[in-house]
């Protein structure tokens, strides 16, 4: 990738981000040939930062990385357009991207969260972490289990402890958020399909 470092005083280029799966534009930050390296070593994205001139992987302090998926040059090789999994919120304001919506922190980040989570497990070692020894076992087992919990949710749903529901209900939620990820696909696919066959 043959960027054109050189086109700025300072050696700096833009770098758009933008969420793999939403297609949200993020943030915005700059980059050197340092910070490309280091997003491609680290799989987070990594800028330079002028106010603190240094390289600043984005998350280090907050724990909101953004784990890399892929890096694109556009027709003049001066802007980058980086596609990335956000943990968490982006903006330091607590929004989801930084042009949020009068920064009002999104009701759903935690969604968003674990959904990254659970595809940054899998590809990671079954010995890992619970997440990634189900994705080693197959789209069979995965299935099986969204089944069990969702009987079991079934069975609290009858009874009246409603802790025990609530347990389950996150059970399923969770596994059903597995399954997805093992097809290909995220929350959001699901919820664009419900507002089309919404009516208002």
């Amino acid at each position: 990738m043959n960027i054109y470092f050189s086109k700025y005083a300072d050696g700096l280029v833009p770098a758009i981000v933008q969420d793999v799966n939403t297609k949200s534009v993020l943030m915005l930050g700059f980059m050197n040939q340092e910070a490309v390296d280091a997003t491609l070593s680290l799989k987070k994205v990594t800028f330079f930062s002028r106010s603190k001139n240094r390289l600043w992987t984005k998350g280090e302090e907050s724990g909101n990385f953004l784990n890399y998926i892929s890096m694109a040059l556009d027709c003049d090789n001066d802007t980058l357009l980086i596609q990335a999994n956000p943990v968490g919120p982006v903006c330091h304001n607590g929004t989801d991207t930084c042009w949020g919506s009068d920064n009002i922190p999104s009701s759903n980040n935690f969604l968003t969260t674990l959904e990254a989570v659970i595809a940054e497990r899998k590809s990671a070692s079954p010995d890992s972490s619970y997440v990634a020894s189900l994705f080693a076992k197959g789209i069979n087992k995965i299935a099986q289990k969204v089944g069990e919990e969702a009987v079991e949710m079934v069975i609290e749903a009858k009874d009246s402890n409603e802790k025990l529901f609530l347990d389950e209900s996150a059970d399923l939620l969770f596994h059903y958020l597995i399954l997805l990820q093992s097809k290909g696909y995220t929350l959001k696919d699901v919820v664009n399909i419900l507002e089309k066959r919404h009516k208002p």
